[in-house]
């Protein structure tokens, strides 16, 4: 009798305690769907609760009806728990298009999500992606246009807007790009990168989109996953590239992981906060101690930015299907990678180089910000660096050139080695780059001071010679949203304050938008370059030879067999007369009559010509 009672107990005790085990439950399946025929193999990460150890088995939805036996169509290889309860890692094949329930089984209990694979594009625009022949219009959403005043604020999101404030939210958004494609393009730019439009949902501050919270999902402030794809669509049918900006880097304190992080090494981990030492040639320095190199790119970019470890494979799997997601998924052109150089050196070409695998065409910039070319250079892929480390990423960002170009225009050119000699001697440095006509050159973007904010006495002259540099120089051109217009900084005490120089555009909804003579003409100067340069191949494939000189002059010619294009530059206060004999080496096979691109004046280079001050010139000459 006490053997009966005694099993008896037993088995309630096992019954309470099955009845006592929580169910697993599915939160979060990531990546949110995947494709058929893609060289990346699908890791799935399901978070929610209780999944480890959990049993998958999965079966095909067909017309909404759970399918019985064998499915072939999506197979488990195999599986893996993170540190975590809280997560699953399971390893899929893909092999047909279709609806799949992904059922986990744990304790006698079951969750389950439909999962969808789709049919990968036949011809991704990614292999063809963004070149020299591209001029790249860069968008602060939240300053750009705000096409839609009802999603200014979401319950979901808590950072509500506040309009005058130079950090606060201000309502633009996806629907304010999409209504103004017509005006990027009729600019001339072929192209638009907008800084990050995923969710950013730190209480402070998240206009700028750097403070990831959800890696796939587009901030409801701005839009949906599907308004996105439409703006792509849209873009694509005006003949605009779509260009991704994403941060690989750093996540925001605000994401929905930071409760509990699969790994503890999924993020960099300090018993303080530590901050990075923004110190990145440590990554290339012979004489760098371990320690300072760790400190570059192990510690947070900011206290809002815990710094993602690349070196746990998970995390770097992750990424590396997060992008390619994206890319698949929305039909895009071309990524922007922010810090580049902060990541992990190693994991971080081997993500360079997962996305290149994937889309062989794509064109990826990489911003890595300092001023030394050597520096820059070493991140390009194919560099020659001694420690024959490759980062497989195709474009960077020419910093050089961008400061040498604001320096060169913010004096006068009094002393030695300044004025325009300093863009001549940047350029004279191409032989360090491994693709030196695969650089982003621009003049300013959103982390920089507006452009006549850094020109002297913010002159509108001199930003015309800046752009018409821009536009004729080798690599691919990037202007920043309003500097068409001339926009400069709310406070011109402070132009290095974000929120000040981050201003709204003049057409952005609710800001008197009146526009001055000069910025008219400006914006007319921009068009007129740029509509040129879209059909110009001489400028996008040509080959460039430039001219010393050390009178605030700058001259270059780009060539190929059938044309050349003079650039003379004058950014000096006085006339100059252009040595036209100097340039007889490569100019002896064209043509010595030509059309000024910007004024239409006629030029015989047999003839003396003078250049009036702060003025360009850009002649096009055919081949003889």
């Amino acid at each position: 009798m006490k053997n009966i009672f005694r099993v008896t107990c037993m088995a309630m005790c096992l019954f309470l305690s099955l009845m006592l085990q929580a169910k697993p439950r599915i939160e979060r399946a990531e990546p949110l769907s995947w494709f058929t025929g893609m060289k990346m193999p699908l890791t799935l990460m399901l978070q929610g609760e209780d999944l480890a150890d959990a049993d998958v088995t999965i079966q095909q939805v067909v017309a909404g009806k759970v399918m019985k036996g064998q499915c072939l169509g999506l197979t488990v290889k195999s599986q893996h728990n993170a540190e975590s309860p809280n997560y699953l890692f399971v390893d899929l094949q893909a092999n047909e298009p279709g609806t799949y329930r992904i059922t986990l089984t744990k304790n006698k209990k079951s969750a389950y999500i439909n999962y969808v694979i789709e049919q990968r594009r036949p011809e991704p625009r990614a292999n063809k992606s963004y070149t020299p022949a591209d001029v790249i219009y860069l968008i602060m959403p939240d300053r750009f246009a705000n096409g839609d005043l009802l999603n200014d604020a979401t319950e979901d999101t808590a950072e509500k807007p506040a309009y005058d404030e130079w950090f606060g939210r201000h309502g633009g958004d996806i629907k304010g790009i999409i209504d103004h494609l017509d005006a990027i393009k009729a600019l001339g730019a072929t192209a638009i990168w907008c800084t990050p439009l995923l969710l950013d949902n730190e209480p402070t501050q998240s206009y700028h989109g750097y403070a990831c919270a959800d890696y796939y999902h587009i901030d409801p402030r701005y839009g949906s996953n599907e308004l996105y794809r439409n703006l792509v669509n849209a873009a694509h049918n005006k003949g605009l590239k779509m260009i991704m900006d994403i941060v690989p880097n750093h996540c925001g304190s605000a994401h929905w992981w930071m409760k509990d992080l699969p790994y503890h090494d999924w993020i960099h981990q300090y018993p303080e906060f530590t901050r990075s030492n923004w110190q990145f040639s440590t990554a290339a320095d012979p004489h760098a101690s371990e320690a300072d190199f760790l400190g570059m790119n192990s510690g947070w970019f900011d206290t809002s930015m815990p710094d993602m470890n690349l070196d746990n494979p998970d995390v770097l799997k992750y990424f590396q299907q997060w992008a390619i997601w994206w890319i698949e998924a929305m039909d895009l052109d071309g990524l922007r990678v922010d810090t580049y150089p902060y990541n992990e050196k190693v994991p971080i070409s081997k993500w360079t180089k997962a996305v290149r695998n994937e889309y062989p065409g794509i064109n990826i910039v990489g911003e890595c910000w300092t001023r030394p070319t050597s520096q820059v250079a070493y991140w390009q892929a194919d560099a020659r660096n001694p420690d024959g480390y490759n980062s497989n990423l195709p474009c960077v960002m020419d910093f050089p050139l961008q400061e040498a170009m604001i320096a060169a225009l913010s004096n006068n050119g009094e002393g030695w080695g300044n004025g325009m000699l300093k863009c001549y001697e940047v350029v004279a440095e191409d032989f360090l780059y491994a693709h030196p006509d695969n650089l982003l050159i621009f003049n300013s973007n959103h982390d920089t001071p507006r452009v006549r904010d850094m020109l002297l006495d913010k002159s509108y002259d001199r930003n015309k010679l800046i752009v018409a540099l821009l536009a004729t120089m080798r690599g691919i051109p990037q202007l920043t949203y309003g500097e068409e217009y001339g926009l400069i900084s709310l406070n011109p005490e402070d132009v290095g304050n974000h929120g000040a120089l981050r201003v709204n555009h003049p057409w952005f909804k609710g800001t008197a938008s009146k526009l001055e003579p000069e910025q008219e003409d400006l914006y007319k100067y921009y068009a007129k370059i740029l509509n040129w340069r879209r059909d110009c191949k001489t400028i996008h494939e040509g080959k460039l030879m430039h001219f010393l000189s050390r009178d605030n002059t700058y001259a270059y010619v780009r060539y190929t067999d059938k044309e050349a294009v003079l650039v003379y530059i004058n950014a000096s206060n006085e006339e100059r007369q252009m040595p036209v004999a100097q340039y007889h080496e490569v100019l002896m096979n064209y043509q010595k009559k030509g059309t000024d691109v910007v004024s239409d004046q006629p030029f015989d280079l047999n003839q003396r010509i003078t250049v009036k001050p702060l003025t360009a010139i850009i002649l096009p000459l055919e081949h003889l």
